[in-house]
């Protein structure tokens, strides 16, 4: 059941990526929501692999993959800087 709860937390929030991509008129509005999730998800992994050169690490939760995936690179971002503030 949590499961399926997951999917559907992802799924909405995917759709929600989409009609803000179709209300801002994007050419390709499904290709943009997928690509800005893809972009969080990439700056969320260098940000952890690099971690053992730079000592910054964000720890990977579902909080940390849906602010990357639904915020893309401005997510990571904040998430760093919340890191930072709150450590």
């Amino acid at each position: 059941m949590q499961n399926l709860t997951a999917v559907g937390c992802a799924l909405g929030v995917f759709l929600l990526l989409v009609l803000v991509q179709v209300i801002v008129r994007s050419e390709r509005p499904v290709r943009r929501a997928v690509g800005g999730i893809v972009t969080g998800l990439c700056a969320l992994a260098v940000v952890n692999l690099t971690g053992l050169f730079t000592g910054v690490a964000l720890p990977v939760s579902p909080l940390t993959i849906g602010v990357s995936g639904a915020a893309g690179i401005s997510g990571v971002t904040l998430l760093l800087l919340l890191n930072l503030i709150f450590k």
